[in-house]
């Protein structure tokens, strides 16, 4: 079967439409109606605490699931369904299409192989490549990420945690990807490795084109590096819109918690006593058990009962949040 192959620039990079996802022993989806999409060259951050859904949420555009998991909706990369992909189909979307920069890069490259053949072997694999071209494209990414050719020949434990983040991100890009997820991909370097961590993936975003969805805890970090925001809450979208308008203007009684709990260099947090962050209250609730209600409602200050007793339901707009009481003003109004 011929799939379409669509130019740069004329589909989405990813769209994300009323994804569930149900594992066995929860009582509850631990993805909740998800809607999300990433525009071509578009870079979009994914934020939330630990357990919201949001690293799931990433790894399902590359049809990664885990085990027993039962799916519904439609997760398009490049205009494609990876949901409904033949296996075949699939492997060569995560050589080409779609690429995943994690969280550690020692845990993700074998450190018994050198550099060249780490970056290398993907695409020499399908056969998409030639050893020799695999070589210069190679060379070539190492160099946009700001790395010399020396590399190829080095092995993983030659290089520092910064170095290898790099490399992780050339190897992402050896396939020329629509679409790049980044999955925490600064929280295991130093302060000075993150920014330039981050500071190379928009400058390759503007030369490549490429989607990036950036999967943080950090809503500091998206507001930096990101055009548009999402806020991910038990599995559900909480808010989400323009970076600049959410960080200033958060709707969401939840993204309001989370920016207070974001360090600031200049002034405190608001809300947040000098030389302290706001701690967010309780925990996420458990996926064990069933929800009424919204699913912040046991740790927000502005909740009422019909917060407890009705699910609320984000609305199409450029800003929207699922909340029965949005904030208004702005985030220092506390």
């Amino acid at each position: 079967m011929n799939h379409p192959h669509h130019e740069r620039g004329t589909v989405n990079a990813l769209d994300i439409r009323g994804l569930r996802l149900h594992l066995p022993g929860t009582a509850r989806p631990v993805l909740d109606g998800v809607d999300l999409t990433v525009g071509p060259g578009e870079t979009v951050a994914l934020v939330g605490e630990s357990g919201s859904g949001k690293t799931l949420t990433s790894r399902t555009a590359l049809g990664l699931l885990p085990p027993g998991a039962e799916i519904r909706g439609e997760v398009l990369v490049d205009g494609e369904d990876v949901l409904t992909m033949a296996p075949d189909r699939l492997r060569a979307l995560r050589t080409g299409r779609a690429a995943m920069i994690f969280q550690d890069p020692r845990a993700a490259i074998n450190p018994l192989r050198r550099i060249g053949d780490f970056l290398t072997e993907s695409v020499r694999l399908t056969g998409t490549m030639s050893r020799a071209a695999a070589d210069r494209r190679a060379v070539e990414l190492l160099d946009a990420v700001g790395l010399g050719p020396e590399l190829l020949h080095r092995y993983p434990g030659q290089l520092s945690g910064g170095m290898l983040q790099r490399v992780m991100i050339a190897a992402a890009l050896m396939g020329d990807p629509v679409l790049l997820l980044a999955d925490e991909p600064t929280t295991a370097l130093d302060v000075t490795s993150q920014a330039e961590v981050v500071a190379l993936l928009g400058r390759l975003r503007e030369r490549f084109g490429t989607g990036l969805l950036f999967v943080t805890h950090d809503l500091g970090l998206a507001a930096a590096i990101s055009d548009r925001v999402y806020v991910m809450y038990a599995g559900r979208i909480a808010e989400h819109g323009p970076a600049t308008a959410l960080f200033e203007h958060p709707r969401h009684p939840y993204t309001a918690a989370l920016l207070a709990a974001t360090p600031a260099l200049d002034a405190p947090a608001p809300g947040a006593p000098a030389g302290r962050l706001a701690a967010i209250d309780g925990q996420p609730p458990d996926l064990r058990r069933e929800l009424t209600g919204c699913a912040f409602a046991e740790r927000c200050r502005h909740a009422t009962g019909l917060c407890r007793e009705q699910v609320p339901e984000i609305q199409p707009g450029e800003h929207p949040a699922a909340c029965h009481h949005p904030l208004e003003g702005s985030r220092t109004d506390g």
